[in-house]
């Protein structure tokens, strides 16, 4: 009984995923279902175009909820990614501050009591009132809670990785000024990267891995129709099938979902009523981004047709 509701539960992923516009394997769902019970973020790990960065934008969209977005790169610090200081703001401070200093200190008789009454101001320019907080901050402020996205957290430096353990792990951030800052309600976090990089053993333990590849043909397809209504399902199963035979040949970048269904777009736009080698050549620029891709391509062109359209027929 409890696997059938844990099946059932993971199914109702699966539709809401896809009522979003996001055609989700079981093995996506299950990692969405498990990070909602245990409050746990997911690392998403894969080649870019798989459908990462969109997997955190359909469960945002799914659930109705606010998605902020931290885009990471070399030398991401926590003046960009958690808070800084309203400094503009402290100088006007300051300022008004200098301008009233006789009443502030009107009433001290000597130097200690002068000396206590301005550090009661100065506590003041490191209060909350001063924070400007950013994309890691405001998802701990959240009052309904948010779908928090680290997105390519490969591409910054290992030291980021440290300022991100006590979030994951919390879903609190301690600021030396202020003491801690507890989430109101945990966000959904979701980590993605491409790999550049190999990530920290201690990040790892604090996330669900979730590993998106390239889809079977069946899914691939699913994914077609629903992002290209307009693809008539022949040549939909046509397209699948090429990609999927482009993608045994050693390239420099082999085409992504993404690349899928722009290709797809494409070939509506066109109006094909089916794969010819003649209107994959014109379009293969937009499959394959490196020349030498294209140029290793192009002499398997027809082979890869004859054989898509044959699964166009019988798959």
């Amino acid at each position: 009984m409890a696997e059938n509701r844990s099946s059932n539960l993971i199914a109702e992923v699966e539709s809401g995923l896809a009522s979003a516009g996001y055609i989700a394997s079981r093995q996506i769902a299950t990692a969405v279902y498990l990070a909602q019970q245990i409050e746990k973020p997911i690392l998403v790990e894969g080649p870019a175009g798989v459908g990462k960065t969109e997997l955190a934008k359909a469960i945002a969209a799914w659930r109705g909820m606010k998605m902020i977005r931290l885009q990471c790169y070399e030398g991401l610090d926590e003046a960009k990614a958690l808070y800084e200081w309203k400094y503009a703001k402290q100088l006007l401070y300051t300022q008004i501050l200098k301008d009233k200093l006789g009443e502030v200190l009107g009433g001290a008789e000597t130097l200690p009591q002068a000396l206590d009454q301005l550090h009661d101001f100065g506590d003041v320019f490191f209060s909350k009132e001063f924070v400007e907080p950013r994309p890691l901050l405001q998802a701990l402020e959240q009052p309904t809670g948010c779908v928090l996205l680290i997105d390519e957290i490969d591409k910054s430096d290992a030291e980021f990785e440290s300022l991100l353990l006590e979030i994951l792990s919390d879903f609190q951030v301690s600021i030396p000024e202020l003491g801690t800052v507890a989430a109101v309600v945990p966000p959904t976090v979701i980590l993605t990267s491409n790999g550049e990089r190999d990530l920290g053993d201690a990040l790892k333990r604090r996330c669900l891995h979730l590993h998106i590849g390239f889809p079977e043909q069946k899914l691939e397809e699913r994914i077609v129709e629903t992002r290209v209504p307009g693809i008539s399902q022949a040549l939909r199963k046509q397209v699948v099938g090429f990609i999927d035979q482009v993608r045994t040949l050693d390239l420099k970048k082999l085409p992504s979902v993404s690349e899928t269904i722009d290709w797809a777009r494409v070939l509506v736009l066109m109006q094909a009523a089916e794969l010819e080698p003649e209107i994959i050549k014109d379009t293969l620029n937009v499959l394959l981004k490196y020349e030498a891709d294209i140029e290793a391509t192009l002499p398997q062109v027809s082979t890869f047709v004859a054989r898509s359209g044959r699964q166009g027929v019988f798959g």
